[in-house]
């Protein structure tokens, strides 16, 4: 009898060395297995690194150091690219939902956001300037992508988050449209969340969360002393069901209600405009079907 096997990768940044490590995981019929490659990657960095990612297309993965270094690599370890981002330092840095983007924030009131383009046949060419958001007056602490990488919200030590539309022809220089500014007192360690549907944002402040409408720009959920120590990551879930953070070792699932409320207010507004029978009576039945999902999770909470 054949046993059936499946191999997925993924890498790892161990700070005992500062090693960049990749791991084959294998999910066989009793379980997974976990082997390491052959090689770690190259030291090349020569500050402590912050963020790694792998591009949701598998094409190359990014490393970010304290410094103003970003790297981005091919799934060998070979360097592909270095970024100087001129921010004086580093404090955040992702690959957007779609893989084409690496963005960056640090002691500047801008985020920087480059496009990693290959060719046709799927061969590396170069890391290009795509925008910036310019519009804080102080540093950045962090930022998110929505899931299609069409909104994008930051927040800053200048007491302000933004929500910004992203979907424009960069090539053509056109800039980011700034949709809403919101008031937030942080503290840092600070993170960001956007949920996929950008309807709703997360921001933590040491270890407090506040969750906002992005439309309105109202608070709609506040959890204080989440966790025992900082809050370290703070993520929607791409189905935009949860909220998760992680800190002190531990890992806190919340039901993402501000986001079910959001999408019932957009949809009411959109009902109000229809004139089309057919969309009214299929917003209808989405109001319906997003209030009970709402009124089960408040139910099963309570």
């Amino acid at each position: 009898m054949e046993t059936c096997c499946f191999i997925w990768a993924f890498i790892v940044f161990l700070a005992n060395g500062e090693t960049i490590r990749v791991f084959k995981m294998t999910k066989k019929e009793d379980g997974f297995t976990f082997t390491a490659a052959p090689e770690d990657f190259a030291k090349r960095h020569k500050a402590p690194i912050i963020n790694i990612g792998i591009a949701e297309t598998g094409k190359f993965i990014m490393t970010a150091s304290n410094d103003t270094t970003i790297l981005i690599w091919d799934l060998k370890g070979e360097v592909l690219a270095s970024i100087n981002t001129n921010q004086m330092n580093n404090a955040y840095a992702a690959i957007s939902p779609c893989g084409r983007f690496v963005a960056s924030c640090g002691f500047t009131p801008d985020v920087k956001v480059w496009e990693v383009c290959f060719g046709k046949q799927g061969e590396f060419r170069e890391v290009s300037r795509a925008f910036d958001l310019k519009g804080h007056s102080a540093g950045v602490y962090g930022f998110a992508f929505s899931n299609d990488s069409r909104r994008m919200a930051t927040v800053s030590k200048d007491g302000t988050w933004k929500l910004w539309d992203t979907d424009v022809e960069y090539k053509k220089q056109q800039d980011p449209y700034l949709l809403y500014t919101g008031q937030i007192s942080v503290s840092n360690p600070c993170r960001i969340a956007l949920s996929p549907d950008a309807r709703v944002l997360a921001i933590s402040s040491i270890s407090d969360i506040t969750v906002f409408n992005t439309r309105t720009g109202a608070v709609e959920e506040e959890f204080h002393s989440v966790h025992g120590d900082v809050i370290t990551d703070l993520l929607f879930d791409t189905n935009n069901r949860f909220l998760v953070s992680t800190g002190d070792r531990a890992i806190r699932v919340f039901h993402n209600t501000a986001g079910y409320r959001a999408a019932i207010g957009d949809m009411k507004d959109m009902l109000k405009k229809a004139t089309n029978k057919g969309t009214k009576d299929r917003l209808q039945q989405q109001i319906i079907d997003a209030q009970s999902a709402l009124d089960a999770v408040c139910k099963q909470t309570n």
